[in-house]
């Protein structure tokens, strides 16, 4: 009896006993994933869940460059013929339009899906209890960049379809595709990083971003020869005047550069046995299927289907392109022996140490 009340008494008077354990069990609290921030709106979202929708805003912007391409390929540029509304008294599309103008308009209106899309993305990694700066700051651009796009869009039309300006189009639809997997990369479920040798992991970094440049200059040549082909967008749309053919080969000239490249980054990842060696086999293997498909495309008259999957595919190389300068990029960093959930939030346990460590 005079134990227990010993010990009670020592409890009431010893308050820096009582402060540990609720600042113990803050911290384990606050680091442990509740039952209801799993669920939108109720309390902080998790990392899975910053990152899916981060990986919607992706996919969402290699999306929109599908649909542009089969806008132009179609013909259907100016299906509405003035911008921002349809026709000077309507911002839908009427009847004498035809199809051309529900392809445009179509198009036009996947644009507000993006917008939704990016405001919500913006929303969760500013709201994530452990997004830095720069990703509130990647996710503000991300989502501010569409609405701006659709200005250059708009510009496309009332300058009847410039080839120029169609190039700039594309080029700034890339951008927020190579800013996206930046996102996804930055908001992805961390582990533990991997220790590489330090020549090696210089090497490969230099030769990462060597071949992400080149990447862009094959892009951009990709649009001048576009502009210079038969797919304008509308019958009556101006050409970029170049030669299709002379312009044809100086892309093709860019893409060789581009294969070597990819070849010198898998032989180096491999004979090094960098972890970075999956990613440059992907590069690697797009390359081919882009080669591929821009010689069949050439020698079966550009058909529609081929060209967007040429397209498609452009965006996806560069995907990979930024993905491996960000795992290049990657320097191994000091962590906790702690376990990971798969929604990528630290265990409890974890974040007990950490606080106790900073006590």
């Amino acid at each position: 009896m005079t134990t227990s009340n010993t010990r009670s008494a020592g409890s009431a008077a010893d308050p820096s006993t009582t402060e540990t354990s609720a600042t113990e069990t803050s911290a384990s609290t606050s680091d442990r994933p509740g039952r209801f921030t799993r669920v939108p709106g109720f309390g902080r979202p998790t990392a899975r869940f910053v990152w899916l929708w981060s990986i919607a805003l992706l996919v969402a912007n290699v999306g929109i460059v599908a649909t542009g391409g089969a806008v132009r390929l179609t013909g259907s540029g100016l299906g509405c013929p003035t911008w921002p509304r349809c026709t000077d008294d309507s911002f839908v599309p009427h009847g004498a339009l035809g199809m051309h103008g529900v392809i445009e308009f179509g198009n036009r209106m996947l644009t507000w899906v993006l917008v939704v899309i990016a405001i919500a993305t913006f929303t969760a990694v500013y709201r994530y209890a452990r997004s830095e700066r720069r990703d509130r700051w990647l996710a503000a651009l991300l989502a501010l960049g569409i609405p701006f796009q659709g200005v250059i869009g708009g510009i496309t039309v009332l300058t009847q379809l410039n080839p120029w300006v169609v190039s700039l189009h594309f080029v700034l639809s890339m951008v927020l595709v190579s800013g996206a997997t930046v996102l996804v990369y930055r908001m992805r479920p961390r582990t533990a990083a991997t220790p590489v040798a330090d020549l090696a992991s210089r090497l490969g970094h230099r030769l990462a971003w060597l071949h992400y440049l080149v990447v862009w200059v094959v892009i951009y040549l990709g649009t001048v020869v576009t502009g210079s082909g038969p797919h304008a967008g509308d019958a009556d749309a101006p050409r970029n005047g170049l030669a299709p053919d002379n312009a044809t080969q100086l892309h093709a000239d860019g893409v060789f550069v581009l294969i070597g490249l990819a070849v010198a980054l898998a032989v180096v990842t491999h004979l090094m046995r960098q972890p970075e060696r999956r990613t440059a086999d992907v590069v690697l293997g797009l390359i081919t299927l882009q080669g591929v498909l821009g010689v069949v495309q050439y020698n079966t008259g550009l058909p529609i289907a081929l060209v967007i999957a040429h397209m498609t595919v452009s965006a996806l190389l560069l995907i990979a392109a930024t993905w491996m300068i960000l795992r290049f990029g990657d320097r191994p960093r000091p962590v906790d022996r702690e376990s990971v959930h798969d929604d990528g939030e630290v265990s409890a346990t974890a974040g007990t140490l950490r606080a106790e460590r900073r006590r």
